[in-house]
């Protein structure tokens, strides 16, 4: 991870209680999703989420009956995590030294956190802590560009700050871990302040980069205009990966 990237993965132990309060949930249609793609039925399944962050999707497979334990690396993170979810295990920990033992997981999952890992380590301590069988699930919720006013604040963010502000990078397949994508499009209607801080719980933000500050104030007013209501209409793509251990390689397409 550059120099950089390490920067914007620190920045979120600052703001972890704006993160608990404004970051998106997912679709219960998603956990569907996973138990299909995966094989793995979460009930009483052995979980560990990687990257847990204030526990949001491991709160989710703990609601669904798995027997889930979050890994965060970040001590801010950490303390929102146990405030929020006091009855979850928490380790610390991180994707390229996961603390499980060998074959000791049904499934491992990512949540907005797999482009923090290397996944030249991350990969094979998956491979390693998943059971035959098992299965690791990666995710995010991703902004529906195909929506045009998401589709224009992306290019004003992007045209204030550069691309790759936006840092969700999926996972690709590699020796082992082949993995099976599926689309899911959901959306929730919010208030333009809580949008706004949603956006502020982006890492480019909370780093400080000079402007963020203007360029929030102006893009209230601009949502304003757009949405004189004062609501703001988001709207998602789920990106999920799976991947089964020990499932048969098929032929590149």
């Amino acid at each position: 991870m550059t120099d950089g990237a390490w920067e914007r993965a620190r920045s979120f132990g600052s703001a972890a209680r704006l993160y608990g309060e404004h970051r998106p949930s997912y679709p219960q249609a998603l956990l569907d999703a996973v138990e299909e793609l995966s094989g793995v039925a979460l009930g009483g399944a052995r979980v560990a989420d990687v990257g847990a962050g204030t526990g949001i999707a491991t709160g989710l497979l703990y609601t669904r009956g798995a027997d889930v334990v979050g890994v965060e690396p970040g001590a801010g993170m950490a303390a929102e995590f146990r405030r929020r979810n006091p009855r979850v295990p928490l380790v610390r920990g991180d994707g390229d030294r996961l603390p499980f033992a060998s074959g000791s997981l049904d499934l491992l999952t990512y949540a907005q956190s797999w482009h923090w890992t290397d996944p030249a380590l991350s990969g094979p301590e998956a491979l390693r802590v998943l059971r035959p069988g098992g299965a690791l699930a990666v995710w995010s919720n991703d902004p529906d560009v195909g929506v045009e006013w998401i589709a224009d604040q992306q290019a004003r963010i992007e045209e204030g700050f550069g691309p790759g502000w936006y840092v969700n990078e999926h996972p690709r397949s590699q020796s082992g871990l082949e993995f099976t994508t599926r689309l899911l499009r959901w959306s929730r209607r919010i208030p333009v302040d809580v949008h706004l801080a949603k956006l502020g719980t982006h890492s480019l933000f909370l780093i400080g980069r000079p402007g963020t500050d203007e360029f929030l104030a102006e893009e209230r007013e601009h949502l304003l205009r757009l949405f004189p209501d004062g609501s703001v209409p988001e709207h998602y793509v789920v990106d999920l990966r799976v991947a089964r251990v020990g499932q048969p390689k098929r032929p590149w397409t």
